[in-house]
């Protein structure tokens, strides 16, 4: 009997280390802002970044707000899509447990959310990029107990990371007088101080086992409705893409920084800022007529911030840049993919897969 009973623990043993080592399956752990969140600030009842409310998600799925900032699917659905990754689930999706994190990973991204705690205070609950770290870690941990501490670090260190936020330093901070650190600081300053956390943000990421990481750049963010809209003059304003550009530079030779630092781990840089702004400038050289007011708007009312269900919509959403005051449409979204791919060469990897289709362009509100 004594024999049996440790035949019987020998054998648990040995299939508990096996299954251990199965878990293998490449996933992403996305960390950003409202142009990746897939629905945590729907989750979150304080918060003032929403999209879930008609007509966000229009054109996806059953055309119900989803938690996406547009009206289709994001860069990193695109991205996913096209090289065979599973889209992760918004952490605070009430599904996600154990078993959906080791098929598909975590999306932590937060509208309104920055690379620096203050950013985006106004909008009252949102994830910073520390924040997200955090939550981060505690995934760690329920999959250690889960998988055990060998196949758990197996499992993290083989994970796809993208990092992409910024703007809202920006936008929603420092260019804000309301924001102490528009006052604070000045443009050199306050860039040393941005950059300098994100150094720090993402040392701790690799120390958690972020091997493979994607640090995205900035758009023209003059450029967005909302900017335009504010200007005297109705074009770009210069300072904003100004401080995207440095802000770029300063982040590439960081990204480029710690490849040389960190051997073990492949660090890429994505920027898609010049094709962008070429879109923005040219809109009838990619397949779109309007680059400069948001398809979703308060009928004349600007700026309108935000979509809502009293908005009017174009008559053809896949004819313009921008969907809301800050963020693109479905059609943009994947030209910026589609440019990042091609940079980073994804498609000739070992991860090619089929182009995820469009979704199906629902009619707007008018016609129905």
């Amino acid at each position: 009997m004594d024999f049996n009973l440790a035949l019987v623990t020998v054998v648990i043993t040995i299939l508990g280390i096996g299954l251990d080592e199965c878990h293998s399956k490449v996933v992403q752990f996305i960390f950003g802002d409202s142009l990746s969140d897939v629905g945590n600030n729907m989750r979150l009842s304080r918060s003032l970044a929403q999209a879930s409310l008609p007509w966000y998600g229009i054109d996806m799925g059953n055309g119900l707000p989803n938690g996406r900032f547009t009206n289709g699917r994001t860069v990193a659905d695109i991205i996913g899509d096209r090289t065979g990754l599973p889209r992760p689930p918004a952490f605070l999706d009430p599904s996600v447990n154990e078993e959906v994190i080791l098929e598909n990973g975590v999306n932590y991204a937060s509208g309104g959310g920055g690379i620096l705690n203050e950013t985006g205070a106004y909008f009252i609950q949102k994830f910073s990029l520390d924040k997200q770290i955090e939550l981060f870690q505690g995934t760690q941990e329920l999959i250690r107990g889960k998988i055990g501490k060998r196949a758990s670090d197996k499992f993290f260190k083989e994970g796809r990371y993208v990092v992409a936020l910024g703007s809202n330093d920006f936008i929603n901070n420092y260019l804000m007088p309301v924001y102490r650190d528009s006052w604070t600081y000045n443009d050199d300053t306050f860039m040393d101080y941005l950059i300098g956390t994100l150094e720090r943000q993402l040392k701790l990421l690799h120390s958690l086992g972020a091997r493979q990481l994607v640090v995205f750049g900035l758009g023209p963010m003059g450029c967005i409705p909302l900017q335009r809209v504010l200007s005297t003059t109705g074009n770009c304003r210069e300072k904003a893409n100004k401080l995207a550009l440095t802000f770029n530079k300063a982040v590439s030779e960081l990204v480029d920084d710690f490849g040389k630092h960190f051997p073990d781990s492949t660090y890429r840089f994505g920027d898609a800022y010049d094709v962008v702004y070429d879109v923005i400038s040219n809109p009838n050289k990619y397949g779109f007529q309007n680059s400069n007011s948001p398809c979703c708007s308060f009928w004349n009312i600007r700026p309108a911030l935000t979509c809502v269900p009293a908005s009017s919509l174009c008559k053809d959403r896949s004819k313009y840049v921008f969907w809301d005051e800050y963020h693109p449409t479905d059609n943009a979204n994947e030209l910026i993919a589609n440019e990042l791919i091609k940079k980073f060469g994804l498609l000739n990897s070992d991860q090619g897969g089929a182009p995820a289709p469009a979704p199906a362009v629902a009619p707007s509100p008018e016609d129905q």
